[in-house]
């Protein structure tokens, strides 16, 4: 079984995981009402997509 020959330090370690953090959630206008939403999902306000409406919300 291979061992390492030398321990790896903190910063050899941090500097392979800096691309491990979370990416901020990227929002774009919803073409039907104009409320911000996650691209590729039903807008949470109105309840369309693709402009097809999924979901009935009351006004």
């Amino acid at each position: 079984m291979a061992v390492p020959r030398n321990r790896t330090s903190n910063a050899k370690k941090n500097s392979r995981r800096s691309h491990h953090a979370k990416k901020p959630v990227q929002l774009s206008a919803c073409p039907n009402c104009g409320a911000p939403r996650r691209s590729h999902r039903i807008c949470p306000a109105c309840g369309y997509y693709k402009n097809q409406s999924f979901i009935e919300k009351s006004a």
